[in-house]
């Protein structure tokens, strides 16, 4: 029995014992359709901010939908003073509450840059993990900073310094979200990836135990030549999601800051809840061919979806795919959310029981018509639509 063929029969193994399946098509059926589309932020409309950047999306325990970006103030680039933005939905992505600042860096030259969020389940907390002064433009040191909501998203503890616990070093988290693990090992543990400087880049992991109270080092799978000026084609693993897999793995899908080996993505794999990425691992995924940007990856239902502008040069073409055999291959159809210029993306979904949740996925991304920051976009997609 082959791959597809073997999920198509797990699927239907579970829904025979679960009803909540009655009605939802199994895995084989997947033909996503962009189901409805509306913009969160529009650069330079709204307020003080001269550009949205940097869009994060995540579900919380009691079914509200939380967007965030980086707001920057004065200018597009990622130095300069910012604020976290935030709009929060109740009802699955039909309306959104308007903007709100979470966190401002008031004038600092090198502010604020988002950044993951993990939502901890067990607790029902939201966490948002962020660097301050990560360029070290005219400023230093960089700081690892977190804010932590207890209701919802309605409100936000004040930053709290992580690097009393981390060490200061240069950690940019994410940008995406973070996991709870669901499965052993390591079960409950709070993972939050990201990377380092161009210099001493690579994939670093944090890890908590103890629903984000205390914070350590975990995996690290550094560049090289580590620490030292990079050129063309050197090794400089970058911005990463990570995602866990049915069996308690953890794939990591990384940017190739250099085009190390090709114009592709980066895989990494963890199989002890985060602690060591072994280069027995990594593997380039041809078939994800990327311009070096930070993309969106998502598990459901045994699934894998993966989101990026779809184009070796430039960023553009925003592109969804999926596989059914945990990223080993990809289906050949694909599905265009934008053909013009985009930029990073984000993704989650509902894990419910009711069988309307496991038709869709839900996709932020940056999106314009001559450049891909001019606006950040929501997307609904019907993951059966398409039939």
């Amino acid at each position: 029995m082959d791959e597809r063929n073997r999920l198509a029969a797990l699927w239907l193994l579970v829904c025979a014992v679960l009803p909540s399946c009655v009605g939802i098509s199994s895995p084989k059926e997947i033909d996503p359709l962009v189901y409805e589309e509306q913009l969160l932020w529009v650069s330079g409309a709204q307020g003080y901010v001269n550009t949205y950047r940097v869009p994060l999306l995540t579900f919380t325990p009691e079914g509200s939908l939380l967007a965030f970006a980086e707001a920057r103030k004065s200018s597009a680039s990622d130095v300069g003073a910012k604020f976290i933005a935030m709009r929060r939905s109740t009802d699955k992505g039909a309306t959104w509450s308007p903007t709100s600042f979470i966190v401002d860096d008031g004038t600092n030259p090198d502010g604020l840059n988002l950044g993951s969020v993990v939502v901890d389940e067990e607790v029902g907390s939201v966490i948002l993990i962020y660097s301050v002064c990560f360029h070290l433009y005219l400023c230093q040191p960089s700081s690892t900073m977190m804010v932590e909501s207890l209701d919802d998203g309605r409100s936000w503890t004040s930053p709290r310094n992580l690097s009393v616990q981390l060490g200061v070093k240069n950690f940019a988290p994410g940008p995406g979200f973070g996991i709870q693990k669901r499965l052993d090992p390591a079960k409950g543990r709070l993972v939050v990836c990201g990377h380092g400087t161009l210099e001493g880049d690579g994939v670093f992991c944090i890890l908590s135990d103890d629903h984000g109270h205390n914070w350590y080092n975990g995996a690290a799978l550094k560049s090289i030549p580590y620490n030292q000026h990079k050129r063309p084609q050197d090794f400089n693993p970058d911005e990463c999601q990570p995602v866990e897999m049915t069996d308690g793995s953890i794939v990591i899908n990384v940017r190739n800051q250099n085009n190390y080996h090709c114009r592709c993505r980066v895989v990494v794999r963890s199989v002890d809840g985060g602690k060591t990425l072994p280069i027995d691992d990594l593997f380039f995924d041809y078939t994800l061919v990327d311009p070096v940007v930070a993309a969106g990856a998502l598990q459901k239902d045994g699934v894998l979806y993966f989101t990026n502008p779809s184009n070796e040069q430039h960023r553009v073409n925003l592109t969804l795919r999926w596989s059914l055999t945990n990223g080993q291959s990809w289906e050949n159809k694909v599905v265009q959310i934008w053909p013009g210029p985009s930029g990073y993306s984000c993704m989650t979904s509902l894990d419910s029981s009711f069988p309307e949740d496991r038709k869709y996925i839900f996709v932020i991304y940056e999106k314009g018509h001559n450049d891909y920051d001019e606006s950040v976009s929501f997307t609904k997609i019907h993951l059966f639509g398409g039939r």
